[in-house]
């Protein structure tokens, strides 16, 4: 059986030792919560990495939809990014993922596991680049934010004014 057919077949099993581990990677009392409740509204950061998980790795195993692997690494690494896991620990779980099927496979498919580590490696730099980019998002915003807010305090200060438009003397 090729290494795509088994992965295929194990796919129930795989998820959820991923889903596991990237629950893992959250704080214990959250865990069970993020485990235990499957509505949208009172969990929905357990449901998009249950949901995203699933479709990125039906996306890694099938073949180069980058667009789609894209979308679903952003869904799960803007929570990431938001609360503030540090970039090693927001996309581990792409690499976690290399072990878990590793323990599935077993040893006899070293070519196959070969192409699917680079291809996970690869996936693991676009998620850099996701977590890089969502976080100089969250800084921008901050930025914009505490700029707002010193600007309305000195107008409240009556410390900043409006300069007229001065025009030149003929």
């Amino acid at each position: 059986m090729n290494s795509d057919n088994f992965l295929a077949e194990k796919k129930s099993k795989i998820i959820k030792k991923w889903r596991d581990a990237v629950i893992k990677s959250y704080p214990e009392d959250s865990q069970g919560f993020l485990k235990r409740e499957k509505s949208q509204f009172a969990n929905p950061v357990g449901l998009t990495i249950s949901t995203e998980i699933e479709t990125l790795y039906d996306e890694i195993i099938s073949g180069d939809n980058t667009e789609k692997i894209s979308s679903c690494l952003d869904s799960i690494i803007r929570i990431r990014a938001v609360q503030d896991f540090k970039p090693s620990r927001a996309v581990a779980f792409v690499f976690q993922l290399k072990q878990i099927i590793k323990e599935e496979l077993g040893s006899g498919h070293s070519d196959e596991m070969l192409i699917l580590d680079n291809r996970i490696d690869e996936i693991a730099l676009l998620a850099f680049d996701i977590y890089s980019a969502c976080r100089q998002k969250i800084s921008e915003i901050r930025v914009n934010e505490v700029k707002s807010q010193v600007g309305k305090l000195l107008e409240r200060a009556n410390l900043i004014s409006e300069i007229p438009e001065q025009r030149p003397a003929l």
